[in-house]
């Protein structure tokens, strides 16, 4: 399994439109389980129940000391207005200063309580959020850890990946942002609620008729433009997707003259994207013009009866300026909770994804009494293994073999033949259906993985490298050798001998894909890692398949030196490769149907014997 190996991406970016659309609606797949899923994050958020009921206390008081200022504001300007008059009729003293500067530096006391109450309930809800990130990443991580291999043969990377990153993004942002903003709405919606009731019934009544009709057309647009914001995500996939592939195969797609194909089917992809994007968001640009046509109709409605209210002398004008300001703080909350309402839903999708993979089937848990071996000797048997990836398909039928200490063992057969899935079975990267696998007279079961696998040592012939210097790269083997024993290790294996050409020579970092070295080097490197992990049991799948002749010799005198003394597996297509092996297992069909030397088997004229002169045949033909 490769690190650089290239994950559908595009599929993920499908799935979540590139990164883009959050928050809109329409914009992202609901939860199959809305409410069952919301338990389950409201139980992961209850280790945090003290901090979020402060967050809520303090969203809840921010939002009281804000809603509280346009009725004290309404009452300066009520003073204002009669110091006026009765300046200009001659029964007043004109305007009470000392009274209205006491109403502004009690306006700003509250507005600075409620910035600094909103400020500490936004820092505590973003410490809460980043835990809760980090809680389910560390669990995702440990996740996989316990999970079999099985499960990533059968998912996509890319699917993997997804959770890890945009589904835990998703929920953290909601925790971060849209749950201060849903309580804080509520909160400004029930008090501007209660404080336009206080003022006057009826205008309240007039002001409430507004949100049904903007609530009508606000739903209507949303109908119209869900289906375009859908497609949206859909062909943006299919254009990161494109512009993916044609930057990953770029040296395949020119050297087939494929530029003008290229590009077409890009403009082609392109032009959907512009019709369907300016149609999402025309018609999503819609919606607040439409809100403020609808609010300004119900202001003009307000403004109207509060001055005949006002005429009559049932309600003051300073209260009309604070309703209006109310009616103008009402339809915004109310704007924000429907908005939310949609992220809730991405929300739940988002967390309904992480709790199904934290949810998967694990590993065989380890045996309860592991057994320890001081010293490995690397004798290895294998007892009527019968093994198949799903059970209605069995890939070995019944595997047996005897290896000694030290021997070095080759395992050839056509494709498809179960070579590298006896590998497989060895490592306990699967379990068996049937027989047993033994390694020093000992069930592989009854070792713990970490215990079991510290004996091997691997060279597949998929290099896996990582995005760091060639040295850590080497090191990964044993990650306490010191600089020396690395610089050893890659001179055995011949890496020494093309690094110092390298800029910044072992210090050079390896960049994401690993392309700044060939295939060739990048095999040595894996190479050197194995000689550096000095293990007792060795596994070369094709290990000398991506280098040339010369230093398929070389690698193969380091690995001579290497496998003495050492249990050697060998999976070779190239059979001049495998002639000095001790004992040759020629597989086909996942059985065993010929075993011995290489010599022994030529005699005897068989399947092998047909497999080894086809090679040469091969040659001569081209």
């Amino acid at each position: 399994m490769s690190r650089h190996n290239k994950v559908d991406s595009s599929n993920q970016k499908r799935r979540f439109g590139g990164g883009m659309g959050k928050g809109i609606p329409g914009g992202g797949e609901k939860a199959r389980d809305f409410k069952g899923t919301m338990k389950k994050l409201l139980k992961y958020l209850g280790a945090y129940k003290l901090s979020i009921f402060i967050v809520v206390i303090f969203a809840a008081a921010s939002s009281a000391f804000s809603i509280v200022g346009p009725k004290i504001l309404g009452k300066a300007t009520t003073k204002i207005f009669e110091g006026i008059m009765g300046k200009i009729s001659g029964t007043g003293t004109g305007i009470d200063f000392k009274y209205i500067g006491n109403i502004v530096l009690g306006l700003l006391a509250l507005y600075i309580l409620s910035s600094i109450f909103s400020y500490i309930q936004g820092w505590i809800m973003s410490g809460v959020s980043m835990k809760v990130s980090y809680r389910f990443r560390k669990d995702i991580s440990e996740k996989i850890n316990r999970m079999p291999l099985k499960y990533f043969d059968s998912t996509n990377h890319g699917e993997v990946l997804s959770r890890v990153t945009n589904d835990i993004d998703t929920v953290s942002q909601t925790l971060n942002q849209s749950l201060t903003q849903i309580i804080t709405s509520v909160a400004t919606v029930i008090g501007v609620l209660i404080m336009m009731f206080s003022i006057s019934w009826v205008m309240t009544l007039v002001a409430l008729c507004i949100i049904p009709v903007s609530m009508i057309l606000i739903i209507g647009v949303v109908k119209k433009s869900q289906k375009y914001f859908k497609q949206q995500q859909d062909y943006l996939g299919n254009v990161n997707g494109h512009v993916e592939e044609m930057y990953g195969g770029h040296t395949v797609m020119k050297a087939f003259n494929g530029e003008e194909k290229s590009v077409e089917e890009f403009d082609e992809l392109n032009n959907k994207l512009y019709g369907v994007a300016w149609k999402s968001q025309f018609l999503s640009g819609m919606m607040m013009p439409i809100m403020n046509f609808v609010s300004n109709l119900g202001y003009v409605a307000v403004c109207i009866l509060g001055g005949w209210l006002t005429v009559k002398k049932t309600i003051e004008l300073g209260d009309i300026q604070a309703f209006i300001q109310y009616v103008r703080s009402f339809t915004q909350p109310i704007s924000q909770l429907a908005n939310i309402s949609n992220i809730l839903q991405q929300t739940a999708a988002s967390a309904e994804r992480v709790f199904e993979f934290l949810a998967e089937e694990e590993e065989v848990p380890e045996t309860s009494n592991p057994i320890k071996l001081k010293d490995v000797d690397g004798s290895v048997e294998f007892k009527n293994v019968r093994f198949g990836y799903n059970s209605d398909k069995i890939v070995i039928n019944d595997f047996s073999a005897s290896v000694k200490p030290g021997q070095k063992v080759a395992i050839v057969g056509p494709t498809g033949a179960g070579k590298t899935t006896i590998i497989k079975l060895l490592m306990r990267f699967y379990d068996v259906n049937e027989g047993a696998i033994l390694v020093d007279g000992h069930d592989i079961r009854e070792f713990t993985r970490n215990d079991l696998r510290s004996m091997f040592g691997m060279v597949l012939q998929d290099t896996w490298l990582y995005n760091g210097s060639i040295m850590e790269n080497i090191r990964y083997g044993r990650l306490d050798a010191t600089d020396e024993e690395v610089i050893e290790a890659a001179k055995a294996a011949h890496v020494d001998s093309f690094v110092h050409a390298l800029p910044d020579g072992y210090n050079m970092v390896l960049n994401e894909e690993a392309s700044n070295v060939s295939q060739g080097q990048k095999q040595l490197i894996t190479i050197a890692r194995a000689i550096l992990a000095d293990p007792k049991i060795l596994i070369l799948d094709e290990a000398t398949s991506s280098v040339d002749t010369r230093t398929e010799l070389q690698i193969q005198k380091a690995m001579d030196n290497l496998m003495e003394n050492r249990t050697s597996f060998i999976i070779a297509h190239r059979l001049s490769t495998i002639r000095d092996a001790d004992l040759i297992l020629v597989m086909d069909k996942g059985d065993i149907i010929e075993q011995g030397n290489h010599y022994d088997l030529l005699k005897k004229g068989g399947f092998y014997a047909n497999l080894y002169n086809s090679q040469f045949e091969e040659n001569q033909a081209s």
